[in-house]
C-alpha cells in the first residue's frame, strides 16, 4: 500500500477522530450531568447563561455555534425546567432575552464538580484539557461555514 492509499485509511483521518471523540466525551459527561437533569447541549447554554445573562437568543446561539432555530428548543425546554425565562427585551420589543431564574442560578452550584468529574473520567489534569483544547481551536466554537 502506499503513502497516499494509507491517507485513505479510515484511522487516518481526521474527520473520524473528531466525531469519535466527541462522541465518546458526550458519553463521559451524561452520566454526570444526569443528577443536574440537563442533556449536554443543555449544560452548554447554562454555562454561557451563567458567564453572561439576560442575553438575545441570538447571541447565546452565536455563543454555542449554532443557529438560532436550533437553539430555541433548547432555551423552552430549560424554561419549561425552571431554569430560565424568555422575556421580551425592554429595549427592543423583536429581540428575545434569556435570563436565569433563581433555580438556575443555584444549580451553577451543584455543577462546579463537573469538569473535576469529567477529567478524572477521562484520567486528564487540568493543563492536558488545556492542551488538548488549544489543538482544536481551529475548530473550536466555530460553524461549520466559518472554516
Amino acid at each position: 500500500m502506499s503513502e497516499t492509499d494509507d491517507l485513505l485509511r479510515l484511522e487516518n483521518q481526521l474527520c473520524f477522530a473528531l466525531v469519535t471523540a466527541a462522541r465518546n466525551v458526550v458519553s463521559v459527561y451524561r452520566p454526570i450531568l444526569e443528577p443536574l437533569g440537563l442533556t449536554h447541549p443543555q449544560y452548554l447554554a447554562m454555562l454561557a447563561l451563567w458567564e453572561r445573562s439576560p442575553r438575545s437568543l441570538q447571541d447565546l446561539a452565536a455563543d454555542l455555534a449554532l443557529d438560532p432555530a436550533t437553539a430555541s428548543p433548547l432555551i423552552k425546554r430549560l424554561e419549561k425546567d425552571g431554569l430560565v425565562h424568555r422575556a421580551r427585551s425592554v429595549e427592543d420589543e423583536r429581540r428575545l432575552d434569556i435570563d436565569l431564574t433563581e433555580e438556575g442560578r443555584a444549580l451553577r452550584e451543584r455543577a462546579l464538580d463537573v469538569p473535576r468529574q469529567v477529567m478524572a473520567r477521562v484520567g486528564m489534569d487540568v493543563e492536558q484539557v488545556v492542551a488538548l483544547r488549544d489543538g482544536l481551536a481551529p475548530f473550536a466554537g466555530r460553524r461549520p461555514d466559518e472554516l
